[in-house]
């Protein structure tokens, strides 16, 4: 059932009448709160009756028996109250077109004129049309008649393209001055040093850093030769890539661009790690059928090695070794036990001694508090003293000066002297470094431990290469070799420990033969 809006106004305001009614039979302890709620409850009437007439105008065959204009009118008679303290409701409820107007006024004058047209002159606004500038009369020359595309043409090339006029600026506003292209860092640090040195210059004062800079011993800088011709070289000679040259006289760019000439190694990289050859040749002891002499000599050695490691085990177990003087005896327990007996009789003594001590130390110190204060006749005295001792050094000073003139020869005997002993150091020190690149160096944690001889004693040697008995292996001879000639860090075995302890389960079908 469609209803008009009358009726939906009747029914509003029927249901304003009852609340009002309803709301004044009510007793209210004041006035001012009584008006409140009245003026809550018209409020809350006038937004349903709202609601009312929005649901009716949405629905389908709703005839507006009134005109736009007059409910338009009737809107803006009435003002709309809005609280203007807050700052989300002045953006909202603020009419600001007037001045937005006069803004886009000002932009759009600044655009096409440059500027404002109230502060132009009259002479660049204004003009008189005195009509169309009367040509000078000529004859016509007689021309050849050109074709009318050419003309077409002409026109069309003196005249812009419609894209090119899109992309022309058309604003007459001056770009924004770029403030950060016209800051300098430390501005005034430097126009202050710059005022400081034009003082200076004319007072005719050199600054000390361009004094050191005029005193600079001029150095002559020779050009660094390149070492591959630049290939944007027109003088340079043709090379031929086909041709059958050596590295040495082909040409050194193509040479470098084409990765044929090996880059120049450092002189550090083809100095050998040590000194020592990659396979040393056993003594001749050490042959399967020795000389006697050369195996006792090689015997020798290795008995040598061996009494040196039983040195050192010897030494560290003498250090391990408990002294017998420290051991416990009777007589040190005793003393050990009546030690805090004996302890008072002893404090007493040292009370003693220290109240004799500070007795000597007060009379001292009273000594050096009387002796403190000089009168000016032994100040006198004493700086004349010192005056007399200085000058006397002096005279000293000189006169051994003097005897030096005559001690020239044996000066020169003393400076030649360590001379040769500086050059004996010197030479010394060469012959130690020499003999350092022969030996393994400490490359890590570990030091190098030489392997043990492999010699065998007179009763082991064999006459013939059938019976001869093996000694040694090859792969651990040539670690060490590596290891000595500090190509790689002496190492030791990982040692290998258990996380979790090992754990033997019987299987089942053993457990069922069992």
């Amino acid at each position: 059932m469609i209803k008009t809006t009358e009726e939906y106004k009747n029914h509003g305001m029927k249901a304003f009448t009852a609340a009002t009614r309803q709301s004044s039979r009510g007793r209210h302890p004041g006035a001012a709160a009584l008006n409140k709620r009245r003026r809550r409850e018209r409020q809350s009437s006038n937004m349903a009756a709202r609601r009312l007439r929005r649901v009716v105008a949405s629905q389908p065959g709703f005839i507006n028996l009134k005109s736009s204009s007059g409910s338009a009118d009737s809107l803006s008679s009435r003002r709309k109250r809005v609280n203007k303290n807050k700052k989300k409701n002045w953006n909202k409820h603020s009419d600001i077109n007037d001045v937005e107007e006069f803004l886009d006024d000002v932009r759009l004058q600044e655009r096409t004129t440059g500027g404002l047209l109230s502060e132009k002159a009259d002479d660049s606004l204004f003009f008189v049309d005195v009509g169309q500038p009367k040509k000078a009369e000529q004859k016509p020359e007689p021309k050849a008649a050109e074709p009318v595309e050419g003309k077409k043409r002409k026109n069309r090339a003196s005249r812009p393209l419609r894209i090119d006029l899109i992309l022309q600026h058309d604003s007459l506003v001056p770009p924004p001055k770029d403030v950060l292209a016209y800051q300098q860092p430390n501005a005034k640090k430097l126009r202050r040093i710059a005022q400081k040195a034009e003082q200076l210059a004319a007072k005719g004062v050199v600054p000390r850093r361009q004094k050191q800079l005029l005193n600079r011993r001029t150095v002559v800088r020779t050009a660094k030769k390149a070492a591959t011709e630049t290939n944007n070289n027109p003088d340079r000679e043709y090379y031929n890539i086909w041709g059958q040259e050596t590295k040495d006289s082909a040409d050194p760019w193509y040479l470098q661009q084409t990765g044929k000439k090996l880059v120049k190694r450092p002189e550090k990289l083809n100095e050998k790690p040590s000194m020592l050859p990659a396979v040393e040749v056993m003594a001749p002891g050490g042959s399967y059928n020795p000389d006697f002499f050369s195996h006792q000599s090689l015997l020798q050695e290795a008995h040598e090695v061996e009494v040196k490691k039983q040195k050192e085990e010897d030494k560290i177990e003498r250090q391990l070794a408990v002294n017998k003087e420290d051991t416990a005896t009777e007589e040190t327990t005793l003393q050990e036990q009546v030690e805090g007996l004996v302890e008072e009789e002893k404090e007493e003594e040292e009370e003693e001694t220290a109240a004799n001590e500070e007795e000597s130390e007060d009379v001292a110190v009273g000594a050096i508090a009387l002796a403190e204060k000089k009168t000016e006749r032994q100040r006198k005295r004493e700086k004349a003293e010192k005056i007399k001792e200085q000058r006397r050094l002096a005279g000293r000073r000189q006169t051994d000066q003097r005897q030096q003139l005559f001690q020239l020869r044996s000066i020169k005997a003393s400076i030649k002297q360590q001379e040769e002993t500086t050059e004996a150091r010197h030479k010394q020190r060469k012959a130690k470094q020499e003999a350092e690149k022969a030996q393994p160096r400490r490359l890590g944690r570990l030091k190098f431990q030489a392997p043990d001889l492999e010699v065998q004693l007179s009763d082991e040697l064999a006459g013939s290469l059938r019976r001869l008995k093996p000694e040694g292996s090859v792969l651990k001879d040539r670690f060490k070799s590596l290891q000595k000639r500090n190509l790689i860090e002496p190492r030791e075995r990982a040692k290998f420990k258990r996380r979790h302890k090992v754990k033997y389960v019987e299987k089942r079908a053993f457990r069922e033969i069992t």
